[in-house]
Order: C-alpha cells, then sequence, then structure tokens
C-alpha cells in the first residue's frame, strides 16, 4: 500500500511525498476507519480524502459549505485530469441528468455537494443506490467546525449531518478542519457519530506568518496601500459587508490599485472573473468577504488584511492561514476599532441562529456563544502579549511567544510602554459598584462627565478589567455590566495594574 500511494501521489498531483498528518489519514480512510483530521491551512486537509478516491477507483461524497469553493475544487481537479463534479441547486435539469448519469454508470471519483442537498429525497435515493452497488469508498465533511456549537459557524444544516452515517453506515468518515479547540473536536466526534476516530491533529502555528493589529484610523486608506505596496504575491483584503467589499474595491482602483471585489451578491460571471484575476495575475488584489479563500489554490499570499475585527479567534486562524502556504514570509493585519464588536454584535444578532431546530434556549446559546467569542478576539487586539500565543490558546495550543508579531517586535525594542491605571480602575469599579450591573455606555458617560479621561478611554478600561475577570459582561450583546467578588476585594485591597495605552 505505501508504494501504491506514492505512485498515485506522484501521478495525480505531482508531490514526492506526502505532508506532515496526511498519510495516516488517507491509510486510514482505505482500511475503513472514520477520521478527524486538523490540519492547518496550506498542510493539503483535501487531498486525504481525494487520493483515496483515486486509489480505489470509487466515488468519495465531499460535504462542502460554499458552492464557489466546491466549484474551484473541482476545476482544479479537472485540470489534473480528475473526474468531479458538485450537486447544486443552481445546475439546469440537463446538467443534473447528465451528472447523475455519470454517477451511476461509475464515470466520477469526487462528487462536491452542499450540506442542504442532502435534505433533497432524490439525493438520499442517490445515495441508497451507490450504496447497493458498493460504490461509495468514503464521506468527507470539509470545514466540520462549522456543525460545531462552539466552532466560529452555526449553520443549521451541518448540525444535521449526523445523518450522514444513518444514511451511510458502513462507509468510512472523515471530518476535516484547519482549527478546532478540544471542545468543538469533541463536539464533531459527537455529532457526525464518528466510530473510534483516528484523530490527527497538527499545530496551527504558522512561522512564516506575522501577525499585527492596530487600531483604525477614521480613513485607513494611508495604511491599506502602504501594507499593500510592501506585500509579496497576492493579497487578499476582507472587508465583512458586501457594500464595504464594493467601495473598497472602488477606492482601491481609484487609488492606483488593480483590485476586484468579490462576494456571493455579484452575479456568477464578474465572480469568475474575480476568481481568475486572483488565481491566474503575478500581483492580484482582491476585496472579499471572509468566506473567500477556503479551498482556493494560491500559495504565495503575501498579506491578508482585514478592516474590521473579526467574529472569532479561531475564524481569524483560518483566514490568516490563508497566507504564505508557499512557506514563504506573510504579513497577517487587522485594522480594528473597539466598535466593531457592537456592529458585530447587530450583524450576529439579525443573522439569526438554528431557531427550528434548537428553540428559543438553542437561540440564546448561540447570541451568548458568539459574545464570550467576540470579547475573547477582541482581548487578542487589544491586548499586549503575542498575538500568536493568544490566538493559538483559543483552540487549546499553548505555544510560547513567537518573536514575530507586532508585539513581540514592541517588547524587543521597548517601545511598549506601560502605566499605572489602578487609581482609575478603583474609579471605574467603585461607581459601578454601586448598583447592581450599569450599562458600558451610561458607566463610561458618567465617569467621561466626571472629568479626567473621554468615553472611549473608559470603556477600553471597562475592557481590560473584564479580562482581569474584575467585573463581568452580560453576554445577551447588552454589555451590561456587573462587579464580581474580586472586584469588591481589589476596592479593598487594591494591586498594580499596568497596560500600555
Amino acid at each position: 500500500m505505501p508504494d501504491l500511494l506514492e505512485q498515485a501521489l506522484r501521478r495525480h498531483f505531482g508531490w514526492d511525498g506526502f505532508r506532515p498528518g496526511q498519510r495516516p489519514v488517507v491509510e486510514a480512510l482505505l482500511e475503513g476507519r472514520d477520521c478527524l483530521a486538523v490540519l492547518p491551512t496550506g498542510a493539503g486537509k483535501s487531498l486525504c480524502f481525494q487520493l483515496p478516491a483515486l486509489v480505489r477507483e470509487g466515488l468519495v461524497l465531499v460535504v462542502s459549505p460554499l458552492v464557489a469553493l466546491m466549484q474551484d475544487q473541482v476545476e482544479q481537479l479537472q485540470r489534473r485530469g480528475i473526474a468531479a463534479a458538485c450537486l447544486h441547486g443552481g445546475l439546469e435539469n440537463g446538467e443534473r441528468l447528465q451528472l447523475l448519469r455519470r454517477i451511476r454508470e461509475r464515470r466520477l471519483r469526487l462528487l462536491y455537494l452542499a450540506p442542504e442537498r442532502l435534505q433533497v429525497e432524490s439525493t438520499r435515493q442517490l445515495l441508497d443506490d451507490l450504496l447497493a452497488e458498493g460504490g461509495l469508498v468514503a464521506l468527507a465533511v470539509d470545514e466540520a467546525h462549522c456543525i460545531s456549537a462552539w466552532g466560529h459557524d452555526f449553520r443549521p444544516d451541518y448540525r444535521r449531518l449526523g445523518q450522514l452515517r444513518r444514511l451511510c453506515p458502513g462507509v468510512p468518515l472523515v471530518a476535516l478542519s484547519a482549527t478546532a479547540a478540544p471542545r468543538v473536536r469533541a463536539d464533531i466526534i459527537r455529532l457526525l457519530e464518528l466510530r473510534r476516530p483516528l484523530i490527527q491533529v497538527r499545530s496551527a502555528r504558522r512561522s512564516n506568518l506575522h501577525y499585527a493589529m492596530r487600531r483604525r484610523p477614521a480613513d485607513p486608506l494611508p495604511q491599506v496601500l502602504e501594507a499593500i505596496s510592501g506585500a509579496r504575491g497576492a493579497v487578499l483584503v476582507y472587508a465583512r459587508a458586501r457594500r464595504s467589499v464594493e467601495q473598497w474595491a472602488a477606492r482601491l482602483q481609484a487609488a492606483g490599485v488593480d483590485a476586484l471585489p468579490y462576494h456571493a451578491g455579484l452575479d456568477p460571471g464578474r465572480r469568475r472573473q474575480a476568481l481568475a484575476h486572483f488565481q491566474e495575475q503575478p500581483r492580484p488584489v482582491l476585496v472579499a468577504t471572509v468566506a473567500f479563500g477556503m479551498g482556493v489554490d494560491r500559495p504565495d499570499v503575501g498579506l491578508v488584511l482585514h478592516l474590521d475585527l473579526p467574529a472569532t479567534a479561531e475564524g481569524y486562524l483560518q483566514e490568516s492561514g490563508r497566507a504564505g502556504r508557499d512557506g514563504g514570509p506573510a504579513r497577517c493585519l487587522v485594522l480594528f476599532d473597539p466598535a466593531d464588536r457592537t456592529s458585530l454584535g447587530w450583524a450576529i444578532r439579525a443573522a439569526g441562529g438554528d431557531g427550528a431546530e434548537a428553540g428559543p434556549d438553542g437561540e440564546r446559546q448561540r447570541l451568548e456563544l458568539a459574545q464570550r467569542q467576540l470579547r475573547r478576539i477582541e482581548a487578542v487586539a487589544e491586548g499586549e502579549g503575542c498575538r500568536e500565543q493568544a490566538l493559538l490558546l483559543t483552540v487549546g495550543e499553548l505555544v510560547p511567544p513567537c518573536g514575530r508579531c507586532d508585539r513581540c517586535e514592541e517588547r524587543r525594542s521597548g517601545s511598549l510602554r506601560q502605566r499605572d491605571w489602578s487609581q482609575q480602575a478603583a474609579q471605574l469599579l467603585a461607581l459601578l459598584g454601586e448598583q447592581r450591573g450599569r450599562a458600558l455606555r451610561s458607566l463610561v458617560e458618567e465617569l467621561a462627565d466626571r472629568g479626567g479621561r473621554d468615553e472611549d478611554r473608559w470603556a477600553w478600561l471597562a475592557r481590560r478589567l473584564v479580562e482581569e475577570e474584575l467585573i463581568s459582561e452580560s453576554d445577551d450583546g447588552a454589555q451590561r455590566l456587573y462587579l464580581k467578588p474580586t472586584g469588591r476585594q481589589y476596592l479593598r485591597e487594591p494591586w498594580p495594574l499596568r497596560w500600555a495605552a
């Protein structure tokens, strides 16, 4: 089997050897064993299910979250001469019938489909037919963290993917993700009903990435242009809203940068043009929503720039991980404003959750989780410790400081100067202790009225005191603050609180 795998690897993909973590997953699937593969971006997760389809000459069914992602991977496989296709609701009836014919004639090796397709009766019938004929080699769930309430997504149809095991009880299943904290891994195993799975987890640490996070100025265009001009290879600029994507692409074009927008609201022709631009130009700049980049094969991305605070630390690890997949140096820059958390919170509430499945309790759990995740990424952005260390800690990985990020550079140069905030902290805690719970906005307005500092600085201090666990914040998005017992203890016996600001 090892010789056969090496030959297939060279013949189909041109690789001389496996990347770390790939071979055990491929071998386990071929032996009929379930797997959970948590491999960092650029580690070649897709090969883990693609190679078994070629070695066994059967069909691997791949559940993937985005049609654009599926189409991109299918096109890459087809360019290599590998029979692959995707089944989605946008196919014309003739195209769908032709695809089904290819599947039944065993002329297809990989079939990609969105999770929603598993709710369609014709798809279930197709699975029954494939099982009866013994044509299924394996099942794969890509971006498997989406199945977990603790992941950085909460997608109803991913939550229902446990039915794959019941629909295909004897077929090995592999779940794949670039990052997954221990709690998320446990959720994936439980909800996908993996049987005694091989668990393959590789470090998410990327020694070629430089992380930096800065306050976003009123007009960040000069900083954006400076970052783009110093980047090698391709550039990904991420904006949260589709309108922002369009506006920033236009602003960059007006500044002489050949930038194109990409988001789900564009017509298919413009999306194809933008994707071709990104894949074929020597130094393309693409302005996109964060979904763009999953599975897109562009190894020399030299800059990933976020124009807003990311929604979660785990999500940011995946998004920033699209940089430097060729091993070359790459920069990951976030330009954020504290107000981003409020706008993100509103967007999360407006998006709604899996209410039909989980009811009011499930929706409350989703909102509370989202608020905790927002506080976590905010603490990374405003914190004074190593960026990479703080990010990896959110997925359960403890590493020493990287020595490369902006915070590590500041410490080494001595430019990270701290000052004592004990007096202001005591003032804030004492005011908060006068009543049971206080809205953040009301609290900082009163503190600013009393003089000494502006509202933004008091809000920053409140966030630091939440991080220090002297006060707590409600998880309903209302940003209501409460004095904790440790905060009362601080008022009785204060200790130094020093931060750079």
